[in-house]
């Protein structure tokens, strides 16, 4: 009986436990797998070489990619996670921004417009809406007397009605003082630089003195070398002498 007892005992110790060959195997096969899929990779062409380690990297992090003629593109369910995604609300508001500013602009060109126009001023004040904003142009008659720089009293009407409607929008306004190419030397303007920038200080000032507010003025003389009109004849001369009144836009 003990004989046979320990028979048995000696034949239940040598089974050895094998569970662990299930996971062994797996690693094997994947490492198959994975020896397969790098010598196909070789042999192919770059396109589904990209197709392969893309179709690795979705396993990986999740990412949802898909194939098409061109190459592989992300699905737009992915691009709202993305660091671009924060950027577009951030364009909309710069855009509605924008053509709010557009619409204000052109509606105070209208007005400004219309005062022109109900004043009969067509022939010594224009207006045009440019890339940089809404530019009056004031001929030099309206403004100030040959070689002058201060504004005539006449003047004042006029700029007060500008100043009124110019102040129901904040942009940035330049005052821009132009001349013809006749040369000016005397003890107060040396030359036609100095008589744009002292007609275009004079018109700043009185904005100023009119509770404009500072911050958003500035100032530039160009003399003779931006005319609008080659300096051939009186007329044009007369045209080019001149002071730019603009509204910018802010972008």
């Amino acid at each position: 009986m003990k004989n046979r007892r320990k028979h048995f005992d000696d034949e239940h110790e040598e089974h050895i436990d094998e569970s662990w060959l299930i996971p062994y195997a797996d690693i094997m096969t994947l490492l198959l797998a994975l020896f397969i899929v790098l010598f196909a990779s070789s042999v192919v062409d770059k396109q589904k070489f990209m197709s392969i380690m893309e179709s690795f990297k979705s396993e990986l992090t999740g990412t949802k990619i898909e194939s098409n003629t061109t190459g592989l593109s992300v699905k737009p369910s992915d691009l709202e996670h993305s660091d671009q995604a924060p950027n577009e609300p951030q364009q909309q508001a710069q855009a509605a921004e924008e053509n709010i500013e557009d619409q204000e602009l052109l509606d105070l060109k209208g007005r400004i417009e219309k005062y022109i126009a109900d004043n009969q001023l067509q022939a010594d004040v224009s207006l045009q809406d440019t890339k940089r904003g809404v530019e009056i142009t004031f001929k030099e008659v309206i403004l100030f007397d040959p070689g002058r720089a201060n504004l005539k009293e006449s003047s004042y009407h006029t700029l007060d009605a500008i100043i009124g409607l110019i102040n129901t929008v904040p942009n940035p306004i330049s005052i821009e003082g132009h001349t013809d190419n006749v040369p000016i030397r005397n003890s107060t303007f040396p030359s036609n630089w100095e008589l744009s920038s002292a007609r275009a200080v004079s018109v700043l000032h009185y904005f100023e003195e009119k509770n404009v507010t500072k911050e958003r003025l500035q100032f530039v003389g160009f003399g003779e070398y931006k005319p609008i009109f080659p300096n051939d004849s009186a007329e044009h001369k007369q045209a080019n002498r001149r002071v730019n009144i603009v509204i910018l836009r802010n972008s």
